[in-house]
């Protein structure tokens, strides 16, 4: 059967067989980094797409519909005319980091994708620490987006860039008290350990409400921390004119625009490794003849199915709220969903230690 694991081990015995080990270990290096630009760039014309299709579906409209088969080369074509078109820098702008801050955001959605595991045994970097990495590693777009700010010399710019600070600040911790419910239930921060731990049922059905609230403090809290409306205050279209990339065109622009996908699909892979069991397929209990048919899809279809599944939901949520104001923003933040999830946090504790989950 057909498996991304097979093909990896034999790309490394290969490898192995024609060089060195430091020569081999090199060559993975860069295959592993030019897949993960190539993965980048085929999400962000997938999700693009997506986006406008089930924008087009609420809406009760066609959506994109005329460049190639059911409009699915528009994002293509979109993303041409980008190419083509001049990057212009402000005159009083910082140049170096106006240029840097396009970049820093891609770079951390690169580095995130290290440890998360796409299928089995198919993973760059099976961290022990992986869930501490991540929510590290997550941290550091913020200091792109406040150098975009920064740099442009805008002020709407610069008001769109401390927006998007304290909402991402703030959502961080709601965020990070629902991953570390999974930890609890788990006892682990290692991915790989987190998604086998679910071998005999997803923590979203075995364990209780409280990982049932956890997931829902997750979703609120990566859609505000991606800067998707509802909670779009960053680049609210009718009060900062686009936000925090107001100044930036071109590919400059396409970088940013594309850092936003890959950022709702990292979140969501999470979110599906973490609550729904990642590459795992859908075993009940001694149900031996439906566990054996579950087993017969590739982990890899698995993985993608419920990744692009909270993916839905988040655009779904787009096209489905208004957008908050700022102090309505942070007061869902402070007031409600932070105490809520210290106490879901202790509430899981118990259980676990009690052993109450099934």
């Amino acid at each position: 059967m057909f498996s991304l694991e097979g093909i990896t081990t034999s790309v490394q015995d290969w490898l192995l067989m024609k060089f060195n080990p430091t020569m081999a270990l090199a060559m993975e290096c860069v295959i592993v980094i030019l897949l993960s630009i190539s993965l980048f760039a085929l999400l962000g014309l997938i999700l693009v797409l997506m986006e406008r299709k089930v924008a087009a579906h609420i809406q009760i409209r066609l959506g994109p519909n005329r460049v190639g088969p059911g409009g699915m080369f528009q994002t293509v074509a979109d993303t041409l005319k980008l190419i083509m078109k001049e990057g212009l820098v402000p005159d009083k702008a910082d140049k170096f980091l106006f240029n840097l801050a396009p970049f820093v955001v891609m770079m951390v959605g690169m580095l995130l994708l290290a440890p998360i595991a796409f299928a089995k045994n198919f993973q760059i970097w099976d961290i022990n620490i992986g869930v501490l990495y991540i929510s590290a590693v997550s941290s550091l777009s913020v200091i792109g987006i406040l150098m975009a700010g920064w740099a442009s010399n805008n002020k709407y710019s610069l008001l769109g860039a401390m927006r998007s600070g304290a909402q991402i600040v703030s959502y961080e911790l709601s965020a990070g008290f629902a991953v570390l419910t999974i930890v609890v239930l788990t006892g682990s921060l290692q991915l790989s350990e987190i998604v086998k731990a679910q071998e005999n049922g997803w923590w979203i059905f075995k364990g209780h409400i409280p990982a049932l609230i956890a997931f829902v403090l997750y979703i609120i809290a990566v859609t505000a921390e991606t800067n998707r409306a509802p909670f779009d205050l960053a680049e609210a279209e009718s009060e900062l004119t686009a936000g925090f990339h107001t100044e930036y065109s071109g590919m400059r622009f396409a970088l940013f625009f594309l850092a936003e996908y890959i950022n709702i699909f990292i979140v969501c892979a999470i979110g599906a490794t973490l609550f729904f069991g990642g590459w795992m397929p859908l075993h009940i209990g001694n149900w031996e003849a439906f566990n054996h048919i579950m087993d017969y899809i590739p982990s890899s279809v698995w993985f993608m199915g419920k990744t692009f599944f909270l993916i839905f939901l988040i655009m779904w949520f787009r096209w489905t709220f208004p957008r908050l104001r700022v102090d309505q923003l942070l007061n869902l933040e402070w007031k409600y969903l932070l105490p809520i999830s210290l106490f879901n946090l202790l509430l899981v504790a118990i259980i676990a230690i009690l052993g109450w989950h099934f």
